[in-house]
Formats: structure tokens, sequence, C-alpha cells
């Protein structure tokens, strides 16, 4: 049974590929929002560990997950300044030991 750390340490390396590419324009926004509702699926399996504080990389992969759901396509690809907010959050995801976490990037569990 997969714990929420297993789960955010895991899905947090393949949204930070799946928001890069997108923001690159390597990947389609379907295969991004595809990405989210797989997620979404594989967070109702998750049982253990809801109930424990929130871990800071969680965070920010529930904010970043938040933002590409919540924005459309073209404001993802053309707002720069929440494109800049992406970036500082993906290569906190990406690195933590090696970023400090963003305040402003505060996300919850759904």
């Amino acid at each position: 049974m997969p714990t929420v750390t297993h789960f955010v340490k895991r899905k947090s390396q393949q949204l930070a590929f799946y928001v890069r590419g997108f923001l690159q324009k390597k990947i389609a926004y379907s295969e991004l929002d595809l990405f989210f509702w797989d997620t979404m699926e594989e967070w109702a399996q998750v049982k253990s560990g809801k109930q424990q504080p929130y871990e800071r990389t969680e965070q920010v992969f529930w904010h970043v997950l938040h933002q590409v759901h919540y924005w459309p396509k073209n404001t993802l690809q053309e707002d720069l300044v929440l494109r800049e907010e992406l970036e500082i959050c993906l290569n906190f995801l990406e690195g933590e030991e090696q970023y400090p976490l963003p305040l402003d990037c505060i996300g919850i569990r759904p």
C-alpha cells in the first residue's frame, strides 16, 4: 500500500516532466490533463499517511498540480508570471535539497 510520502516522491518527478514538456511545447496539453486525472485516480488509492503533517515537497506538488488543472492551456503557455512561478516550483520538486521552499507555492491535499 503506497504512503503519501512515497506517492508524492514518485509523482513529483513525473509532474515536473509533464509540466516542463508542456511548457516547452514537447507534450500536448491533452497528455498533461490525462496525467492530472491519472494522478487523482492514483491518489484515491493512497490510504496511509493522509492524516500526517505535510512535507515541503508535498505542499509544492499539490500547488503545481492545482495550477496546471486550474489555468487554461493558453494561460499556462502565455502568462510569464505563472510560468516563472511554475519554473521555481519545478526546480524545487526536482532538486529539493538545492532550492528553498517557494513560500507562495503551498498546496493542500484534495
